[in-house]
């Protein structure tokens, strides 16, 4: 009984994690002309990686210019965010 009990739990564990790799809520990912890059969610708010790969903070309304020459105003911040999306990227 004990063995059953167990095996359903890890197999809902692994499932839980399976799902939860695939909902990053990552629209789309812009590179900025001074090398970071700004991440954009599907709910619109944004969020910064540096050079080196690390989460930086950016305030809300700030300008950042892409590397095409677009001009992109920062909505949010989605500091912790980056952090995790940047920790389930290989």
């Amino acid at each position: 009984m004990k063995n059953a009990i167990l095996i359903a739990t890890l197999t809902g564990l692994v499932s839980t994690s399976a799902l939860a790799l695939g909902t990053t809520g990552l629209e789309k990912s812009v590179p900025l002309a001074d090398g970071q890059t700004v991440h954009i969610f599907e709910n619109g708010k944004m969020g910064m990686e540096g050079r080196y790969g690390q989460p930086v903070f950016m305030a809300s309304g700030a300008s950042m210019k892409a590397a095409d020459g677009r001009v992109i105003t920062m909505v949010g911040n989605e500091t912790a965010r980056v952090g995790s999306l940047l920790q389930t990227t290989p």
